[in-house]
């Protein structure tokens, strides 16, 4: 069985981190509305989404999970499968590309 760890954080320490992070009040009381609808539990791949919807780059966000306590091998594979998830969502996508070869 998988060791699972809970990280947590006042939203009071969360909104400062975000402002140090110079989010936008807007974004950091979304943010906020977005995790109380979620009962104030929320896992880090939605945490990292969220952060993201916000504005916030990768690093930034990494950041902020270190600040609250997780170590590099967690955050890296919370990263890796934000970024899997994007790859996938992307995959799905049909395009349609039409190419006028006679002004060329």
């Amino acid at each position: 069985m998988a060791e699972q760890n809970t990280f947590t954080i006042s939203r009071i320490e969360l909104r400062r981190i975000l402002t140090s992070y110079k989010v936008p009040e807007k974004n950091i009381t979304s943010l906020i509305v977005s995790m109380e609808k979620a009962h104030r539990h929320i896992n880090i791949i939605m945490f990292a989404s969220l952060l993201e919807k916000a504005g916030m780059k990768h690093d930034k966000i990494s950041n902020i999970f270190r600040r609250i306590g997780m170590d590099d091998v967690s955050i890296n594979k919370a990263m890796n499968i934000i970024d899997e998830e994007k790859i996938s969502s992307e995959a799905g996508r049909i395009y349609n590309v039409t190419l006028d070869m006679d002004n060329v």
